[in-house]
């Protein structure tokens, strides 16, 4: 699976502010602390806004927070946000012979699809989240005794 650029980005933003929803952060802070871009953050954030999930702060100190609840708002719910999860098979031309493998394969990529969709529905952010925290840890520990 591959993520498009506003999803990887949305799903930075979404988790690093759900991780402290009292907290409130601009693009250049979410931009400069994972090297990316400003410009195409602040459009992802922008639809972040309109579709409810993070709340843009007016005023000296604004930015933005998180707008949700991170028990229940799943890694599919942000992804959905800027792509459609359906696999396209990219084929050139094709005689009617290869109607029934196409489709074959289709079919297959399809079931792949729902797969994904039923796993990603099923991480929600605090998930995430917790699971981050966890081999943020281990990797600590790691270092440390080594």
């Amino acid at each position: 699976m591959k993520l498009n650029k506003a999803s990887l980005l949305g799903l930075i933003a979404v988790l690093e502010l759900a991780d402290d929803p009292e907290q409130q952060l601009s693009t250049t802070d979410i931009a400069e602390k994972y090297d990316i871009s400003t410009h195409h953050l602040a459009k992802v954030m922008r639809n972040l806004v309109h579709k409810g999930v993070v709340q843009a702060m007016r005023g000296v100190g604004g930015g933005y927070r998180f707008a949700g609840n991170p028990n229940r708002t799943t890694l599919l719910d942000i992804i959905q946000l800027f792509e459609t999860m359906e696999s396209e098979l990219d084929l050139p031309h094709w005689s009617k012979a290869a109607d029934p493998i196409i489709s074959e394969l289709q079919s297959i990529t399809n079931e792949i699809d729902d797969v994904t969709k039923a796993i990603l529905e099923t991480i929600t952010l605090s998930a995430a989240l917790k699971n981050m925290h966890l081999r943020s840890e281990a990797t600590k520990n790691n270092g440390a005794s080594s």
